[in-house]
């Protein structure tokens, strides 16, 4: 040990009593907002230093309906700008099928409105977001707010409004009947993803598939879109992307559409650099309507 060792310890000490080290921001875990008999439905709050009044977005995560968990929220490092967010879970295919899933998201839409003074967060203009099955989850969300069979009334709350005010979707599908011709053996093939959202094939439940996709519901009033999508995408093909933001531009709406080119289902470039600034232009734009 040399003679200068003590020395720098104590000027080390010295510095860390003067210069606290930053808090990591507050975060909420598994906060029921539903049960469905056995199952119980949770959400994690995660908030920015300064909470009261804060803007919500609410993270919807994908895995194609049979996976993944609200542990995976994309976009949490909102906090940072002062947003806070709620990243929520809903029941699996494998655990009840479509419509169970928007349900599930509507009755959390609604439960944070019910809390909004309990947590401090602002309710006024609530944004969805999500990835993959969430991406498409959250335009579901976004464009069915007048349709009554996917509404439900999964965790009470019912005279609190399930509809919002902008939808971020990241590479979701929008249309299963066009996904029915146009990736077979994702929505028709017995065991693929959308066959089991549904309980069979999108080519032999037509009504049930329309009913769940998202362009058959767009009006002339739904929320400002902003999509992300890969021209590379094989799991969830462009064309459902396009398919979106055809519906949206045929009726007027706000609808921004960012082709990532190279880029396959997801990855950190969605999420970073320039496609990052403009989740935070977008969400400025509906912050200050």
């Amino acid at each position: 040990m040399t003679p200068t060792t003590p020395r720098l310890a104590i000027i080390i000490g010295l510095i860390l009593h003067i210069v606290p080290i930053a808090k990591s921001n507050e975060i909420i875990k598994d906060i029921e907002f539903a049960k469905i008999g056995k199952h119980s439905l949770k959400l994690d709050l995660h908030f920015p230093t300064n909470k009261k009044g804060a803007p919500l977005v609410v993270w919807i995560h994908g895995g194609g309906w049979y996976k993944g968990s609200k542990n995976d929220c994309k976009v949490d490092w909102l906090t940072k700008h002062g947003y806070s967010v709620a990243s929520i879970s809903y029941r699996l295919s494998q655990v009840a099928k479509f419509p169970a899933q928007i349900h599930d998201c509507k009755g959390a839409i609604r439960w944070l409105r019910a809390n909004e003074k309990k947590y401090g967060y602002n309710c006024d203009r609530i944004i969805v977001a999500g990835a993959s099955a969430g991406g498409y989850l959250a335009t579901l969300l976004g464009t069915s707010h007048k349709v009554e069979a996917l509404e439900g009334n999964v965790g009470g709350n019912l005279h609190h409004k399930s509809s919002v005010s902008a939808i971020i979707d990241f590479y979701g599908p929008t249309d299963f009947i066009l996904r029915s011709r146009t990736q077979p053996h994702r929505a028709n093939k017995v065991g693929s993803v959308v066959y089991n959202l549904l309980g069979g094939g999108a080519d032999k439940k037509v009504k049930l598939a329309k009913l769940a996709s998202p362009v058959t519901h767009v009006t002339k009033d739904d929320p400002p879109i902003l999509i992300f999508h890969g021209d590379k995408d094989q799991t969830v093909l462009i064309d459902q992307s396009e398919a979106i933001r055809n519906a949206y531009s045929k009726n007027d709406l706000s609808v921004e559409m960012n082709i990532l080119k190279g880029k396959k289902h997801g990855g950190v470039a969605f999420y970073s650099g320039k496609n990052k600034e403009k989740v935070l232009q977008f969400l400025k734009g509906i912050i200050e309507l």
